[in-house]
């Protein structure tokens, strides 16, 4: 049977570009070689533990109901629910204190005036200058194709906002921080979020990333029933748009014919043909260097797509449990509204424990634990039997432990002990409270995705180029391959990783576009927007 296009992969953002071409009534087949539709919307059922439910990779979807996708797409209507607690994030220093992220910024200014009243002003006052610029500038170039970055620079230039995103652009994260905020829990919080988790904290270009964060309405949301919710509902859409999706199913190779991909041949030698199109949710490793004969592709973007680089950051490690009752946090006496946080980070004290985690991870040794979780069930107790909890806790370890990644199947039983031994000293009842746990490395995430190369969920780092325009690299930064037919929809895709869809979203653009189609939910591209400021 023929389709008018292939999609290799079913992660989120395949799912997503997928039902946007149904709706766009083009006939589409997904192919992936796991057994269930998602990628890292996985939510499994313990199997000692029946009723136990654990969401082993994907969990803080930040702001997903606040995206175009998820509205264009009905996913509230097809059982996508998201939970989006008041306090969204608590960091526990040993001493009791708790910094707190609240959806009322007036709460979070209070939280932030415990501990520096000139913090808290610099929180406001940053707040506010920077929702313009999401709004008019950093929102658009996201769900948008990205302007090759001359252009954007003159763009931006022409305009006040444009000029002092610039200018705040050019500093790292790290020296934002330290130029911005005094209190060192406050500067290692705010780092938390942006260089243990997107960009590395010493990478200059980066500085608007704090800011960016402080004025985003969005905050970490969580999906009811697990994050395999999510994915359930994109499968809908995507089915009910007439998509098709066949999995446990491995492609072999990406078909070439007269100059154009033609389709996608299977393991057994099956060839799918596709009349239009054929898009890659992969990395660009598997794309261009595993999925086509040598001679298709030529040995500018072969070594492009071989020096593509993964952060050294990304890994996770994570610790899962069944427990008898949730953790109650020593914290909580003082500070009662803690059992309603949504995430929980411990072991963080200040900015200080930064240099010695990214000394470690070079060394591929194990850093002093900094770790931050979740209680999923005290906010949806579907997810566990009546009166019981599941409950995680994550944290960034190197992928080539002591040199080699294989270690970790020796040594990770061990390690995730000693974070619950961390966790118990924050939270006394936890250790008493298991009734199963187990562990998933670095390793074992690249082994589920291999497209997560090196354990790197974010699939690509930010530094090497690897960014807007260029991202994967140059010349593949529009969603489009090298070859006509070819396009690329995945994580390692502008603007990146993470539960944001927008890879996903944009290639759709770029799609319908060159198929001269037109639909009523396309947004105006970014470079329009920008030269209209």
């Amino acid at each position: 049977m023929d389709y008018d296009g292939i999609i290799i992969g079913t992660g989120h953002n395949a799912l997503i570009l997928q039902a946007y071409l149904g709706q766009a009534g083009l006939k589409t087949l997904s192919i992936d070689r796991l057994p269930v539709a998602g990628g890292g919307l996985v939510t499994v059922e313990n199997p000692r533990l029946p009723g136990f439910l654990h969401n082993t990779h994907s969990f803080f979807h930040r702001n997903v109901t606040g995206l175009p996708w998820y509205r264009d797409l009905r996913l509230a209507e097809r059982g996508a629910e998201y939970i989006e607690p008041d306090l969204n994030v608590v960091m526990v220093l040993k001493d009791g204190r708790t910094l707190e992220w609240w959806a009322d910024i007036d709460k979070t200014v209070v939280s932030f005036r415990e501990f520096s009243a000139k913090d808290a002003d610099s929180l406001r006052r940053w707040r506010d200058a920077f929702e313009p610029i999401l709004e008019t500038i950093l929102g658009p170039e996201s769900q948008s194709a990205p302007i090759p970055p001359e252009r954007r620079r003159e763009l931006l230039e022409k305009t006040a906002e444009g000029r002092f995103l610039l200018e705040v652009s050019t500093l790292s994260p790290l020296e934002f921080v330290q130029r911005e905020f005094e209190n060192p829990a406050i500067q290692g919080a705010l780092l938390f979020f942006n260089g243990l988790r997107e960009v590395d904290l010493h990478c200059r270009g980066f500085g608007h990333h704090i800011p960016a964060l402080l004025a985003a309405k969005g905050r970490a949301q969580m999906c009811r029933g697990g994050s395999q919710g999510l994915a359930k509902a994109l499968v809908a859409a995507v089915t009910e748009s007439g998509g098709e999706i066949r999995l446990d199913t491995t492609p072999r190779e990406i078909a070439v014919e007269n100059g154009r991909v033609s389709g996608v041949v299977m393991d057994e030698g099956e060839l799918i043909r596709a009349r239009h199109f054929v898009v890659s949710g992969l990395n660009p490793q598997q794309t261009f260097l595993e999925l086509f004969d040598e001679r298709h592709v030529p040995n500018e973007w072969r070594d492009r797509a071989a020096a593509f680089e993964y952060n050294l950051l990304a890994p996770l490690f994570a610790v899962n449990l069944a427990l008898s009752e949730a953790p109650v946090y020593r914290a909580a006496e003082q500070n009662p509204q803690l059992s309603e946080a949504l995430m929980v980070i411990l072991g963080l004290e200040d900015v200080s424990a930064f240099p010695e985690i990214v000394r470690h991870h070079e060394a591929g040794t194990i850093p002093p634990t900094v770790m931050w979780g979740a209680t999923p069930t005290v906010f949806d107790p579907t997810q566990a039997p009546e009166g019981r909890h599941t409950a995680f806790m994550w944290e960034k370890l190197p992928y080539r432990l002591h040199g080699d990644p294989l270690h970790w199947d020796c040594e990770k039983d061990q390690h995730g002990e000693q974070m619950i031994d961390l966790w118990n000293e924050y939270a006394p009842n936890v250790r008493d409270s298991i009734e199963d746990s187990f562990v998933r490395s670095a390793l074992d995430t690249e082994r589920t995705f291999p497209n997560m190369c090196e354990g790197d969920l974010l699939v690509g780092a930010f530094t090497n180029g690897q960014v807007g325009y260029d991202r994967p690299f140059t010349g593949a930064g529009h969603y489009r391959g090298h070859l006509p037919g070819l396009y690329l929809c995945g994580s390692c895709c502008h603007p990146g990783g993470n539960v944001t869809g927008l890879p996903g979203y944009n290639s759709a653009q770029v799609i319908l576009a060159d198929q001269h189609i037109r639909a009523d939910w396309m947004p105006e591209p970014a470079e329009q927007r920008l030269s209209r400021l």
